[in-house]
Order: C-alpha cells, then sequence, then structure tokens
C-alpha cells in the first residue's frame, strides 16, 4: 500500500477516534485487503496453496484499484466492523473471484457471502459513541483516499495476541499476465 493512502487511512483514523466510541482500532501497518481468508492451515499445505495462488496469479496483469468511501458492516443498527471501501475493476473481481475457486477444490470452505472488498478500520467492541462515531462516517461516506497499483498477491499468516494481530508474509506472488 502506497505510504500516502496509509498516511490518508491513518489521519481519518484519528478523526474518527475523536468520537469517543468503543472501537479497537486497526494500527495503520496492519490494514490490509483480504482475498480469501483461509483459517487455519497444515504447514503440510502451504506449497500446494503457494503453487495454486501462483498459477491463478501468471493469468492476470497488474491492476489499480481506487480506495474512497467508508461505512460500517453488517449494519448501522448493530455495527461490528468500520472499514474504507474499494473500488475495483473487473480484473480484481474475476482475480478474487478465481482465488476463491482454487481454495475450494483444495478443500477450503467456500464462502457463501458475497465478496465485499474493503479495508478493516476498527471493530466495535460495543456500541459506546455508536451514534456519533455513525454520524462522522456518514460525512466522510464519499471521501477518496488514494489508489493502490496491485502487482502482486500475499500469502499471510497471522498471529493472534493480546496487542493484535500480527500479520507476516510467506510468499509473495508476482501477477504476470499480459
Amino acid at each position: 500500500m502506497p505510504e500516502s493512502v496509509r498516511t490518508a487511512l491513518s489521519e481519518f483514523q484519528n478523526g474518527l477516534k475523536k468520537c469517543g466510541a468503543d472501537v479497537r482500532w486497526v494500527k495503520p501497518e496492519g490494514i490490509h485487503l483480504t482475498l480469501k481468508f483461509l483459517g487455519n492451515i497444515n504447514d503440510k499445505d502451504v506449497d500446494e496453496i503457494i503453487k495454486t495462488v501462483e498459477g491463478t496469479c501468471r493469468k492476470y496483469a497488474a491492476f489499480n484499484l481506487e480506495i474512497a468511501g467508508a461505512g460500517v458492516f453488517p449494519n448501522k443498527r448493530s455495527p461490528r466492523v468500520l472499514w474504507v471501501g474499494i473500488n475495483g475493476n473487473r480484473t480484481f473481481a474475476a482475480l478474487q473471484q478465481e482465488i476463491e475457486e482454487a481454495m475450494a477444490s483444495m478443500g477450503f470452505e467456500k464462502e457463501n457471502r458475497k465478496f465485499i472488498p474493503h479495508l478493516t478500520l476498527g471493530r466495535f467492541r460495543s456500541l459506546i459513541g455508536k451514534e456519533t462515531l455513525l454520524e462522522e462516517i456518514e460525512l466522510h461516506k464519499d471521501n477518496k483516499f488514494g489508489f493502490i497499483d496491485v502487482k502482486s498477491v500475499s500469502f499471510m499468516k497471522s498471529e493472534l495476541s493480546l496487542a493484535g494481530a500480527k500479520h507476516m508474509r510467506i510468499a509473495e506472488i508476482a501477477l504476470l499476465g499480459e
């Protein structure tokens, strides 16, 4: 993610923090786009997963994504996740769908919900301060935070701790299509 986008997201978070809502904020360096969450995997499956994703990535050329908009999941009545949106393109949608299908063919559970590309900025711990935060998000629902040049897909490992999730890159797989 370009530093300009990371900075814009951090500034947006800092403005939202002033609302005093009970939100666990994602550290700016930890903000990421998840194409497919695999859950716990066996170490013996890592090489096959990487090889499968490499096969998919060979078919796609690099592309741009616009980071824009803001909202909450699943709804304003009982929000759990605060996000900024991603305006994708057909290439991005096709890449995500093909990775989803490839992982399903390897035995990973297929996601039943529609894929909604987003970057998580925070998770609600409770509804304290919710209304003020939702009003602020509404004011920024059309913000534009910049563009990301997508040239590769990273296979990541997450370790959860009391300090939050720590993400480590296992492999970076280049998009090689023409």
